[in-house]
């Protein structure tokens, strides 16, 4: 964990020092963390940013640090003894911190002086750190409030984090709940009623929670880490929780846990033989039906309020998980959005636990729940929301965390909406800047999306200084709406698609030759057409974690929204006049034929998917916001409009020679031969087409040879059975 942390670190471009017992066991830590899936680095050179060392030799240096983070194991002794040593060499101001997830955090540094403690607390990453949102940060009463402030300010802006302050209790807020919760589903487990694989159908996207649901969650976490933190809370820890534990199958790093790879098959546990077995599939029909509720909150309602089976096991664990977190919640937390927000960036739950409640409804829960109310009665938080005659904890949705986040939901909940359609809103952030919002599902590209696009342009020459392109979704899109065209081709509707393809090559060029800047935000996922918006922007606001990608090869078609006009007038105006054009060319081929997808926005940068003018947001959370700032930055430094480009081609040389290395890949077995179709028909784009020598053309003849080479695949069986393929899979076919 320790070195995780120190790469995320480095991924926010700071200097780090890891240290262990010795530099070896350090230098060992460091190669483990850059070999682990996901990669905790955003691109491999980043790992230069940290050196290694070891407590023996180097514990001096840490009076060059500006903080400390303690992650060592969780041992009181361990950690006091350590804590010792560094109060003798940092420095008056450093920050130090532990990495506790459970350990009082007064408790560790009672022994300490006063100036140190004023300098000491939590900072509880969650793993793995780079990817997890949250960061609870834990103050003691001696911690100083600008110690507070600083670290607050450094996981917010330059690690991206999402900060909770928690109180120093055991397991702070999100672990607390979240291993309540682990516990009724070890439970339900027991009961010998529910499946592993039936538990995990129903705690996963369909709850509103990750695809890795309970089991598979347990396991990248750690049974052994679970354990613990159950030891921590003084909980009961489940006998196959501890019979795991016990064997050493605890979990991924152990290579099985509740769930064991053998070969390219996943297999199951059996709790009740502790024996592994193939999965099974799952039959609810509660589920499927869930599925179509695009609504969480309502979603949620109805798989709680189900008579069935999953309403069942619900009650009997998301239930009893209410009530506790309604009971405790005053003495872990100093708020209730707090505590939703914990469990969202913590444990990835679309909706926190009071959001659950009423999204459910207080009367409806406690009536559900009803058998595993404490003699006491409700807890107070509960009783109160009773007692005033309501029906939920708070009025309207979970509001921001800071001022700076969110803005556009904040601006969409509000009158300032210009206009809108089924795929996209036009929304007025104020200071003249105008948002483009997607709002399909995935954010996939349409009719309608193109036609805002479109809209926003007109409109923003009227009365905005500058656009924004983007959303607050978990991505920012998932590429053009391929049923739609598949649909178009199965019928044969050439002119149709033609017509949708020029509507949207249009709509790019018109963003990026816009009377105002147009500043495109992309986040997550942002593919395909997604991507091409992205490339047009005057300037890109990229959230760090964002997958960008031009994909449209992997179902049989090329980029036809000015994807490769743009990839290749990029690389062309980079290159210097004199250089020979092929190398060059030949990137821009293998990154699209490729269909080559970005693991961080920096990675992007590398593809050629941004540039070094761009900007990268840390936090999210916070992309919108900078977003706006960039638009309105750009709009004051008097923007014009960028002139109509040439472009730079190599003609019938270049087309031979990636027709050549297309026909050798398909003869050694690299490629199938319909890759190589949807190869030759790049590579024409890329030449600049068939022209007998190297030319100068313009934009607009790389896109008409874009809208023809689309247009013949759509035409080919294997570029349909492809689209069939990926809609129905959500993976690419190779056929």
């Amino acid at each position: 964990m320790g070195a995780q942390i120190a790469a995320h670190f480095a991924n926010a471009g700071l200097p780090t020092l890891l240290l262990d017992l010795t530099s070896a066991m350090a230098r060992d830590g460091l190669g483990r963390a850059r070999s682990l899936k996901p990669d905790p680095f955003f691109v491999p050179e980043v790992a230069s940013l940290i050196e290694v060392g070891g407590f023996d030799t180097d514990l001096h240096r840490l009076t060059e640090a500006d903080m400390i983070v303690e992650a060592v194991v969780e041992r009181l002794d361990v950690k006091r003894a350590l804590l010792e040593r560094i109060d003798q060499v940092r420095s008056p101001e450093t920050i130090v911190s532990s990495n506790t997830s459970g350990i009082p955090i007064a408790t560790l540094a009672q022994d300490r002086s006063l100036e140190f403690r004023r300098h000491w607390l939590g900072t509880h990453f969650f793993n793995p750190p780079r990817y997890l949102h949250l960061l609870e940060v834990i103050p003691t009463p001696d911690t100083a409030a600008a110690v507070i402030a600083r670290v607050c300010h450094l996981a917010d802006f330059r690690l991206g984090k999402g900060v909770v302050i928690a109180k120093d209790r055991p397991n702070f807020i999100a672990n607390h709940i979240g291993l309540f919760s682990i516990v009724q589903i070890l439970k339900a487990l027991a009961s010998g009623e529910y499946t592993i694989d039936e538990i995990d159908a129903i705690t996963g996207p369909a709850l509103g929670r990750p695809k890795s649901a309970t089991f598979r969650t347990m396991d990248i976490a750690g049974l052994d880490v679970i354990h613990q933190v159950a030891t921590n809370l003084q909980m009961p820890v489940p006998p196959v929780l501890a019979a795991l534990v016990e064997r050493g199958w605890i979990g991924e790093k152990a290579g099985q846990g509740f769930y064991k790879r053998t070969g390219s098959e996943i297999l199951v546990l059996d709790p009740a033989t502790l024996t592994y077995q193939s999965r099974q599939v799952v039959q609810l029909p509660i589920l499927e039906a869930a599925r179509n509720i695009a609504d969480p909150a309502d979603r949620v309602r109805a798989l709680f309020l189900d008579q069935g089976k999953v309403g069942r096991f619900l009650r009997s664990t998301l239930g009893p998980t209410l009530l506790h977190t309604a009971t405790v919640a005053n003495d872990i937390a100093h708020s209730i959005d707090d505590v939703d927000r914990a469990m969202r960036w913590g444990y990835g739950w679309e909706l926190g636990p009071f959001e659950i409640w009423d999204a459910v409804g207080v009367r409806e829960v406690v009536e559900a729940i009803h058998r595993e109310l404490p003699a006491g009665g409700l807890p107070p938080l509960v009783q109160h929301a009773v007692d005033a005659g309501a029906n939920r904890f708070r009025i309207g949705a979970l509001p921001p965390a800071s001022a700076g986040l969110q803005i556009l939901k904040a601006a969409t909940d509000s009158t300032r909406v210009v206009r809108r359609n089924a795929g996209a809103s036009l929304v007025d952030l104020d200071g003249g800047v105008l948002a483009v919002e997607f709002h399909s599902k995935m954010n996939v590209i349409g009719g309608d999306t193109i036609e805002m696009l479109h809209v926003a342009v007109a409109e923003a020459s009227r009365n905005f200084t500058a656009i924004v392109v983007g959303n607050e979704a978990p991505n920012f899109s998932a590429g053009a709406n391929l049923l739609l065209l598949l649909l178009e081709a199965q019928e044969g509707n050439w002119d149709d698609i033609e017509l949708m393809i020029r509507r949207f090559q249009d709509a790019t060029q018109a963003l990026r030759y816009a009377d105002v800047p147009v500043i495109v935000a992309p986040a997550g996922v942002t593919l395909g057409g997604g991507c091409e918006i992205t490339l047009h922007a005057h300037r890109v606001q990229a959230a760090a974690e964002s997958y960008i990608g031009l994909t449209e090869t992997a179902v049989g078609l090329i980029p036809a929204a000015g994807g490769v006009k743009e990839m290749l007038a990029r690389a062309m105006s980079e290159a210097p006049s004199s250089a020979d054009p092929l190398p060059v060319v030949q990137k821009v081929f293998e990154t699209i034929g490729y269909a080559k997808v970005s693991g961080s926005a920096m990675e992007a940068g590398r593809f050629g998917y941004i540039t070094n003018a761009d900007r990268v947001s840390m936090n999210r959370e916070r992309l919108i916001s900078d977003a706006k700032a960039l638009a309105l930055e750009r709009a004051g430094d008097n923007y014009r409009r960028p002139a109509r480009r040439t472009i730079h081609v190599g003609g019938e040389g270049v087309l031979a020679a990636l027709k050549l290395g297309i026909h050798l890949a398909w003869r050694a077995g690299r490629l199938s031969d319909h890759d190589a179709v949807i190869g030759r028909a790049l590579a024409l784009v890329l030449a600049g087409g068939a022209l007998p020598h190297a030319a100068t053309v313009t934009e607009q003849h790389v896109l008409d040879l874009e809208r023809e080479a689309f247009l013949k695949l759509c035409g080919e069986r294997k570029t349909l059975e492809r689209i069939q393929y990926t809609l129905k899979t959500g993976k690419p076919l190779r056929n």
